[in-house]
């Protein structure tokens, strides 16, 4: 036998395993769990992932919002809240700036703590409530993404002469329409009767497999919304630029028409947000951030439970083995020899706890996939790797100091221990 041999030291460490089947598997327990915790929560997170890349590619890589304060990432400050009102004339001189291909000044009647509409809508015996109502030009076919199912938008000359036309997303027609077509039909709200000229196609649910509150909404064009109501004026404003390369030059050029139109003096900071779709990122990855703190923290428990459980069951295999010590290093062992065979049967035990760990955590992701669809778990190549090397290293680490500790046994003493 060669006592230096790597293969040989992970051979006698399987060895050990399997006459020790009970010990063992209560050893690489704990390296199981947390190694399996990690890959769960790590496939969910890149399901999220998916999920939330997916929603942003349909707000389009070339949009800009403009609002007077920027709604994702905090609560507004009461500073913040009081700011100066966007306005109709804002969005229109916003049109005439290079690369701006559409503007979209918006008016919504909506709860955005909720994300529910405080209007009903009814259609002979069918009603529904919690509905969005959505005053826009007609660049929002520009700069929305709209997908219409059945009809079309409004004109402009529908839009000059106010007239009482809708366009309902999909749900508002579903529920309302539920055994005929919309198109043509005339429907409620709030007392006035308006006309369905289109219906759109489901909006993409980042979460969730439930309805998308959005899609429980009316289109009206912007003159008909302030007709119905007029005490909204709350402008959000679209800006959709004809590349994603001049994204810089289109801010730059908002912020100094805006700072113009508001009168914000120059050592004053605006009054007004500019963001886009990487805003939503950004909120993103922040909460993902913590979620992957509290996944170290719970796979970190198991690990060094795990981590433990080796120490202790590589000093007990120490101390039976100290008689077997003596001869190796009798016949010409070196500490070297010694301190190689006793880490890698530490690592390899390790190991094995991880590739368990591995499949279990995989088993779990494909269980979640069928389980919870709308989640799109999906394993990471990147964390199973992470994962496995975590757990071989949580075997080194352990396992130097009892393989130290068998290295450093005197020849004679050993030989003598019964």
């Amino acid at each position: 036998m060669r006592l230096g041999n790597s293969h040989e030291s992970i051979k006698l460490a399987l060895d050990t395993l399997r006459k020790n089947k009970l010990r063992s598997a209560l050893t690489i327990l704990g390296i199981s769990i947390g190694i399996s915790t990690v890959i769960l929560i790590s496939s969910a997170i890149n399901g999220l992932n998916t999920n939330i890349d997916q929603f942003i590619r349909t707000l389009g890589t070339n949009a800009l919002w403009v609002y007077r304060f920027e709604p994702f990432g905090g609560r507004p400050t009461t500073q913040e809240l009081n700011r100066k009102q966007l306005t109709f004339e804002d969005a229109v001189a916003m049109r005439a700036l290079p690369h701006v291909t559409a503007v979209d000044p918006a008016l919504f009647l909506q709860n955005f703590q909720t994300g529910l509409g405080p209007v009903s809508l009814k259609h002979g015996t069918h009603k529904i409530q919690n509905t969005i109502l959505q005053g826009d030009t007609t660049a929002v076919k520009e700069t929305a993404n709209f997908d219409i199912v059945e009809g079309r938008m409004w004109t402009e000359g529908e839009e000059v002469r106010t007239a009482k036309v809708v366009v309902l997303g999909h749900d508002s027609a579903e529920d309302l329409f539920p055994n005929e077509s919309p198109l043509g039909q005339d429907i409620e709200c709030e007392g006035a009767v308006f006309t369905v000229i289109g219906v759109l196609d489901k909006q993409v649910q980042p979460f969730g497999s439930g309805r998308n509150t959005q899609d429980n909404a009316a289109f009206f064009p912007l003159p008909t919304f302030r007709q119905l109501h007029p005490e909204v004026k709350d402008f959000w404003i679209t800006v959709k630029y004809d590349d994603p390369k001049y994204k810089s030059l289109v801010i730059d050029e908002l912020r100094e028409l805006l700072r113009r139109r508001r009168a914000v003096r120059v050592e004053q900071n605006d009054n007004f947000a500019i963001f886009g779709p990487d805003s939503l990122t950004r909120l993103w990855n922040s909460l993902t951030g913590g979620l992957f703190l509290f996944m170290v923290a719970v796979s970190s428990v198991g690990l060094i439970v795990g981590g433990v459980g080796v120490m202790n069951i590589m000093l007990v295999s120490v101390t039976e083995r100290t008689r077997e010590i003596g001869v190796r290093k009798a016949i010409g062992a070196t500490r070297k020899n010694i301190l190689l065979q006793f880490s890698l049967e530490a690592v390899t035990l390790c190991a094995v706890g991880g590739v368990l760990g591995i499949l279990a955590g995989s088993l779990f992701t494909l269980i979640l996939h069928y389980a919870v669809p709308f989640l799109h778990a999906s394993l990471s190549a990147t964390w199973v790797t992470i994962s496995f090397v975590v757990s071989c290293a949580i075997g080194l680490l352990f396992g130097i100091y009892p393989a130290w500790k068998a290295a450093s046994l005197d020849p004679i003493e050993a030989l003598r221990y019964e």
